[in-house]
């Protein structure tokens, strides 16, 4: 089976129960074993292939005292190549105004996830999307969605509470399904955006609406962007995805629609590929597909039979799915 997903497991133990207590947070960073990772404008920093992950005292020498901390949890014992099980993570939230250059060195760049998930590993990439997702709802929620007042963090960053009423607020996630649509000829419907390039293409997505379940919205959706009817969907599997803070839910569905229409509102280009055309299209630079680590790319490849070879790849480094047309 194709494992192209940042992790089937959990890489940290959150310490749900724990983090709710009072001074928690502060136990925590007075362990000098634990790690910081430094967050700004949706960013944080690589070097190589890793988030790089501070000591905490040299950490502690470059932050000011009113930065946005967030506890992530400790390592779990097997799931993180370089730090030791039981390491706490701690993520500081930069100031949009702060100079980031205070904290690059040599060897080290800041990217988003989006630049940094084709190199990370899988525990680091899970750690990333944590990150990002937590560090988005708190910008959008420093103030109560009930009466506007300023809201105080709590429970180690995993609460907000009104000032004003005592409104608890906890981060949210938002459900999305994303469908690789086959057709009754075995070939796959992928999408273009107006928000992309003209020639990336991948699966179609769209949020779950109230009061719909994840297949009523699959059915919903596909029909209002390119136009097609599902006639079956099957649920694959699941990734957290921090743009903002969603949680996809993979479907592989069939359609025995040949003519497919695009919304011109969210899709520019609705096109049909079979198995050997995809690959050809990737390879010769006509079409860019999803990057690996992304749920998208593990549905594609699920119908694929294999693992798509990127342009300029090595054959050695991915197996071409063989005999597939």
């Amino acid at each position: 089976m194709i494992q192209a997903l940042p992790s089937p497991e959990a890489v940290l133990d959150r310490d749900c129960e724990q983090r709710s207590a009072s001074g928690y947070l502060d136990a925590v960073q007075a362990r000098p074993s634990h790690r910081v990772m430094i967050f700004q404008r949706g960013k944080t920093l690589i070097r190589g292939q890793e988030i790089l992950f501070f000591e905490s005292a040299a950490a502690a020498a470059k932050l000011s005292a009113d930065v946005l901390t967030i506890y992530l949890g400790k390592t779990l014992p097997g799931h993180h190549q370089h730090l030791p099980a039981g390491t706490d993570i701690v993520l500081k939230v930069l100031a949009d105004d702060a100079d980031p250059s205070a904290w690059a060195s040599e060897g080290t760049s800041w990217a988003g996830y989006r630049e940094a998930a084709a190199l990370l590993s899988g525990p680091d990439a899970a750690i990333f999307i944590q990150a990002q997702a937590v560090a988005n709802w708190h910008q959008s929620h420093r103030f109560c969605p009930r009466c506007g007042s300023a809201t105080e963090l709590l429970w180690a960053g995993w609460m907000r509470r009104c000032t004003l009423d005592a409104s608890e607020h906890f981060p949210r996630t938002d459900p999305a399904v994303i469908v690789a649509i086959v057709g009754a000829d075995e070939r796959i419907l992928l999408a273009n955006n107006f928000a992309w390039e003209p020639h990336r293409y991948s699966t179609v997505a769209g949020f779950v609406e109230a009061g719909e379940s994840a297949e009523q919205a699959a059915r919903r959706e596909i029909f209002e962007e390119v136009g097609v009817h599902l006639h079956s969907t099957h649920y694959i599997g699941s990734q957290a995805w921090p743009f903002p803070r969603s949680l996809m839910l993979g479907f592989i569905a069939h359609t025995d629609d040949v003519d497919a229409v695009p919304d011109n509102t969210e899709v520019r280009e609705a096109r049909w590929f079979g198995r050997a055309e995809l690959q050809a299209a990737v390879l010769s630079g006509e079409a860019i597909i999803s990057q690996r680590l992304s749920i998208a790319r593990e549905l594609i490849e699920r119908w694929y039979g294999g693992p798509i070879r990127d342009r300029g790849e090595d054959v050695a480094g991915s197996a071409v799915a063989g005999g597939l047309s």
